[in-house]
């Protein structure tokens, strides 16, 4: 029963498995019908999308067909659209002979890479060019209509099974560039740009397969704001396009402008959306701006327009910074832009050589190239001639007649160029995708870059396998430099850099004064040749773009609050300040020992002061200070002369003689101020001063103590009679001397004086003074003499009544009032001098205090001793001698 069923169960499975593959048999019949009817139907014209008729199409067949848009043409005729009828094509106009020349490169390339037999052996290529007309719907359509094949726009198909589509070079304009490399990316097709310099571009997630033989803008910008700080601009204007090209590169630029601390003056849009760019209002920002630099980021075919208002509204002496996009570009050539563009600088795509490239332009022929439906206006372009149509053989301008095109001018006589740019990156980016399909062909089965060490057919390759290959790419170029991809599909970065000038015909050519690029060889990315140079109005002088002016050396920027960093003031730099270079942002101190000059650019040694013997002021006090010495000496030598007279021997001898050697000393003391203060004076000066004038005073203390004891000693019965002696004296001396002495020695244990350099007090001077250790001590010692000559003075002034013939109580009275006043009047003059000064005022001090106490008590009696010896007897003194008369 149990093998019964089991064979019964056989029997039924083998039946549905026969089923099954009969079924599978008429499903694939079934699908491989539906496909084939599907491609007929897709690809024959009801199936197929309505599309505009395609014009400016160039093609030649091949084994491997590599496609290319250019922007022939840079406008397009824009009609009002009612949609009451079909809308008509886009009509193209303003026929650029520029780009028509780098779409022959891309020709000249394919001949010559079919001609050679090395590159791409066994393999011919075609092409497919398509001028895009500045405008995204014409290049959408260019690149719908290659991925269908050639034959007509069909989204999704290839209706061409002959051929296989490499890739496409192009665009030219960033905007049109992303458009493409959006469609060209979700079928994994190659794209390699010749001009799009967009950053965002280089972003792999959002453009897989883009790559680009022209640097990213992000280096550009970045040498652009160098070429700014080059020059010196800091005060710059921004013009760019409103479309992902001008607005990618304006905030890089405008961001490495501020980074480097220039500023932007303002910061316009060009409005290629509009007929007019915004022109006029763009035009009367930068005549108001007092920027004279303006960058512009922008293509020629709309910077041309606002070059016209430029002209139309006369604004002149601008300097124009151009990007890559028109600094070379043969629009803005013309004769009539020279007044206004003439000394333009900006970067420029590198030049490079095209062997046999100029000699295949000079070929060309409409007769020859009667495919070539767009040779006819790049003739009428160059030679400025109009071809005749059958209706009329002459064309009349307005107010001439048009030379009439005969297809047998030469063109040696124009095309004269032997390097080339733009055809150079379009040169170069068709020989990267030929040589990536060489390594494709040469593909090894085994050690090839897919699965299991696969390769692929080259006719019937899969656009991603191509990727691979140019994402490899690396080849030298036949002008000998190196080319290859990044990991963000740029090429190696170099610029070059150019200036206009004025040519033989009056009009404008650019000259390269200079390269940009990053394997410079000395390590500079920026090199310009400033000799070669020419600005506007012919000048070879750097012109000058600042918000403010330059602050000179000496003086420092000081930003005003609410407007940009480079809108300053210039302020003096503070005292003890300098700066050494102009628009500094800080000044800086001098050192110690160094003082600014009067322009405040640099430091001096700092001059010292202290009262010299060399200055007028100090050998003056000198001279009169050993001038003044000598008079208490002469004073003295008549007491020793006379001393037996009675006018001598009335007024204490022996106190008068000390008293005229300590005044001696006085006068002499005052030279220990003058000279440099070496330690040893700065020591002793003030001590000697102290004791020595403390020796004075004391003894016109003595004296005057004296005169008082004798005068009572005379009355009857006085007890002072005892006291009249000289011992007295010398104990008054000897004990107020201690004092002072006790006061110095302790000043000199404690807190002695010593020299400093004082930088403080007056700017720009080192004075050299003695530092007095202790003011405390200082004040202590001048107020003990002050205090000894006060007491002296109130002595003497109580004994001022007594008999004039005995004692000298009026003139140390007068003496002492002298003294006190001079000391008194010091000390707000010490305190308020500076530097030597200080210094002169204490010298004073003690030459008149001096010269007070030798006036006042000794000049009376040298008077009489001299010039009135008939007075200098006893009875005289007595009085007698008055009685008598």
């Amino acid at each position: 029963m149990t093998n019964l069923i089991s064979i019964t169960f056989q029997k039924v499975l083998h039946g549905k498995e026969i089923l099954w593959r009969i079924r599978c048999f008429f499903f694939s019949i079934a699908w491989v019908f539906s496909t084939l009817l599907i491609e007929v139907c897709t690809c024959s014209d009801p199936c197929s999308l309505n599309s505009e008729g395609i014009s400016g199409f160039l093609s030649q067949p091949g084994d491997v067909v590599i496609g290319g848009t250019f922007m022939v043409h840079l406008d397009t005729v824009y009609n009002y659209l009612q949609f009451t009828s079909k809308p008509p094509d886009q009509l193209c106009r303003v026929f650029a002979s520029e780009y028509y020349q780098s779409m022959e490169a891309l020709i000249f390339a394919v001949q010559e890479i079919n001609a050679d037999l090395g590159l791409l052996p066994n393999v011919t290529l075609g092409y497919q060019v398509y001028d895009a007309c500045n405008t995204l719907r014409r290049a959408a359509q260019g690149t719908l209509f290659m991925l269908s094949g050639g034959k007509g726009i069909t989204p999704n198909y290839h209706c061409d099974t002959g051929t296989r589509l490499a890739g496409i070079i192009g665009e030219s304009g960033s905007t049109r560039s992303i458009l493409m490399a959006q469609i060209l990316g979700l079928y994994w097709y190659p794209q390699i740009s010749y001009f799009a310099s967009s950053p965002i571009l280089s972003n792999r997630y959002l453009f897989p397969s883009f790559f680009r033989t022209i640097p990213s803008d992000e280096f550009q910008m970045k040498g652009l704001a160098e070429l700014v700080f080059y020059f010196g601009w800091t005060w710059v204007g921004l013009l760019a396009n409103d479309n992902d090209y001008g607005q990618y590169g304006l905030q890089i630029a405008k961001q490495e402008i501020i980074n480097g601390g220039a500023c932007v003056a303002f910061t316009e849009n060009i409005l290629i959306g509009r007929p007019n760019r915004n022109a006029p209002n763009l035009v009367q920002v930068i005549k108001e701006s007092t920027a004279k630099v303006v960058v512009v980021i922008s293509s020629d075919s709309h910077f041309v327009i606002v070059a016209e208002e430029l002209l139309r509204q006369n604004v002149t002496g601008n300097i124009w910074v151009a990007s890559e996009a028109w600094a070379t570009s043969d629009l803005l050539f013309k004769e009539r832009f020279r007044q206004i563009l003439l000394g333009t600088i900006g970067f420029a795509i590198h030049r490079g050589k095209i062997p046999a490239f100029s000699k295949y332009l000079k070929s060309l022929r409409p007769s020859n190239d009667q495919y070539d439906s767009l040779i006819k206006e790049f003739w009428e372009q160059t030679f400025s001639c109009k071809w005749p149509s059958q209706e009329n053989p002459i064309v009349p301008t307005d107010n001439a007649t048009m030379r009439v095109c005969t297809g047998e001018e030469k063109l040696e006589s124009l095309l004269t160029a032997e390097y080339h740019r733009l055809s150079l990156n379009v040169y170069n980016a068709v020989y990267a995708m030929a040589w990536a399909l060489h390594s494709l062909l040469n593909c090894t089965s085994g050690t090839g870059p897919f699965p299991f060490g696969g390769c692929t057919n080259i006719s019937s390759f899969h656009p991603w396998h191509l990727l691979h290959y140019i994402k490899n790419v690396n080849f030298k170029t036949k002008d000998g430099s190196q080319m290859f991809f990044d990991a963000k599909g740029n090429p190696p970065a170099v610029y070059d850099i150019v200036n206009w000038h004025g040519s033989a015909n009056g009009a404008l050519e650019p000259v390269t004064v200079g390269s940009y690029g990053l394997s410079a060889a000395n390590g500079k990315a920026l090199n310009i040749d400033s000799s070669g140079i020419i600005w506007t109005n012919s000048e070879t002088q750097v012109p000058l773009s600042k918000c403010s002016p330059s602050c000179p050396s000496g003086f420092r920027k000081v930003i005003v609050p609410g407007k940009p960093l480079c809108c300053y003031e210039c302020a003096r730099c503070p005292q003890g300040y300098i700066s050494t270079q102009t628009d500094a942002a800080e000044c800086h101190p001098c050192s110690w020992d160094t003082w600014p000059n009067l322009q405040q650019d640099r430091c001096l040694p700092r001059p010292t002061e202290f009262l010299s013997y060399g200055d007028p002021l100090g050998y003056s006090l000198a001279a009169i200070s050993i001038f003044s010495s000598l008079i208490p000496l002469g004073v003295l030598g008549v007491f020793i002369h006379q001393k037996k007279t009675p006018i001598v021997r009335a007024n204490n001898y022996s106190l008068s003689c000390l008293l005229l050697l300590s005044l001696f000393l006085c006068f002499l003391c005052s030279l220990g101020f003058i000279g440099y203060p070496q330690p040893e004076k700065c020591l002793l000066r003030q001590v000697a001063f102290g004791m020595v004038f403390a020796l004075c005073i004391s003894c016109v203390l003595a004296k005057t103590i004296t005169v008082v004891i004798a005068f009572n000693a005379t009355k009857p019965g006085s007890r002072l009679r005892k006291w009249t002696g000289v011992k007295v004296s010398y104990c008054v001396i000897g004990f107020c001397a201690f004092l002072q002495l006790v006061v110095c020695v302790l000043w000199l244990s404690l807190s002695s004086p010593f020299p400093e350099l004082d930088t403080d007090t007056k700017p720009g001077v080192i004075i050299v003074n003695c530092n007095e250790g202790s003011p405390t001590a200082f004040w202590c010692m001048l107020g003990y003499l002050g205090l000894l000559a006060s007491i002296s003075f109130i002595v003497a002034f109580l004994a001022r009544r007594l008999p004039d013939s005995f004692n000298e109580a009026k003139l140390i009275t007068f003496s002492m009032l002298a003294f006190l006043s001079v000391w008194v009047s010091f000390i707000p003059a010490y305190l308020s001098a500076r530097g030597m000064y200080t210094v002169a005022m204490e010298v004073f001090a003690i030459l008149s205090s001096s010269w007070a106490v030798v006036g006042c008590i000794f000049v009376p009696k040298c008077y009489i001793v001299l010039f009135r010896p008939n007075m200098n007897s006893r009875e005289n003194l007595m009085g007698k001698g008055r009685s008598q008369k």
